[in-house]
């Protein structure tokens, strides 16, 4: 009886490691063969309208001149890899970070045209586990925000008279806001961040329940799959109390209709907010889609931004 006892408990262990493991593999491992096979069109109906804009501001993007980099992630080694585009010495600098399983030439395709026409030079990072950096397990931002900031020294070492903007969509949104409390070099003086979740633990089961799967049961199999097989604790890292500690402006940017991640999120960040914080929300914009939804109203705000803040004036009343 024993021996039944004992092989049903290992049974029972093998199946639960198996779950947990596939968990890991759901949320946040990447391989490398799917690196570059990044959807230009992800989600649904409401990125039909700008599919050949899109693919237009891909293609200019990809045939502009740069310079590859490469730093080493100061939290675990990792190779770290980013495009450097220069478009007038001494300006402004905006380290722009993708979202989930994204790529900088589809979710800046659109950020990359403002950057270049607003005056500023671009740094296009690929996040740990995407395009050319290393890794191959996605972390929400946990560990990404530590890349934040080695891409923020190294920016500000290279160019120690430049003004550095910190800006990220999605994933990439929420990376720049949780490294705002982080002790970034003083050339970073502002972060702006469209349409980020509040941590990964809530967007994580916000996704979850999404697909109809029970998130009492289904979460801590996540939590422990990134645990035991990713080697970081997807509970450690929070944007609200990043931002209660956060000292730079921040302009968050949040379509109304965003499917993916509730633009509510971006009400509770920006409430958390210890510093100077400008919350635009965008009608009828899905995930991501704010710039294309609203371009002039994206414009004003962006550029506005970046000039108020790069000449030390006072904000808007």
């Amino acid at each position: 009886m024993e021996w039944w006892i004992i092989g049903g408990a290992g049974a029972i262990l093998l199946l639960l490691l198996a779950a947990t493991y596939w968990a890991y593999w759901k949320a946040f491992y990447q391989s490398p063969k799917n690196r570059g096979k990044v959807n230009p069109f992800p989600g649904n109906e409401q990125y039909i309208p700008y599919r050949e804009e899109i693919r237009r501001l891909m293609d200019e993007l990809a045939a502009t001149p740069c310079e590859k980099i490469t730093i080493s992630s100061s939290v675990d080694g990792t190779p770290l890899s980013a495009r450097y585009y220069h478009f007038a010495d001494g300006a402004p600098i905006q380290i722009l970070f993708h979202g989930y399983r994204g790529s900088a030439g589809r979710d800046f395709c659109g950020g990359f045209r403002l950057c270049r026409e607003g005056g500023c030079n671009a740094l296009l990072v690929d996040q740990r586990a995407h395009g050319e950096s290393g890794s191959r397990t996605i972390t929400f931002g946990v560990k990404e925000r530590y890349d934040c900031l080695d891409w923020a020294n190294y920016a500000a070492n290279r160019f120690p008279d430049a003004k550095i903007f910190l800006v990220g969509v999605s994933m990439g949104a929420s990376t720049v806001l949780m490294a705002s409390a982080l002790s970034l070099p003083p050339q970073v003086v502002g972060v702006m961040a469209d349409c980020g979740y509040t941590s990964p633990k809530e967007i994580i089961q916000q996704v979850i329940g999404d697909m109809g799967l029970p998130v009492k049961l289904a979460y801590p199999l996540v939590r422990l799959g990134g645990r035991l097989f990713g080697r970081f604790d997807v509970d450690s890292a929070s944007v609200p109390e990043a931002l209660r500690e956060c000292r730079l402006p921040v302009l968050m940017v949040h379509g109304e209709e965003d499917r993916f991640v509730p633009c509510e999120m971006s009400r509770t960040n920006a409430a958390a907010c210890g510093s100077e914080v400008t919350l635009i929300t965008v009608p009828g914009a899905g995930h991501g889609m704010s710039y294309f939804a609203d371009l002039p109203g994206y414009e004003k705000n962006v550029y506005g931004f970046v000039r108020r803040i790069s000449e030390g004036s006072a904000p808007e009343k």
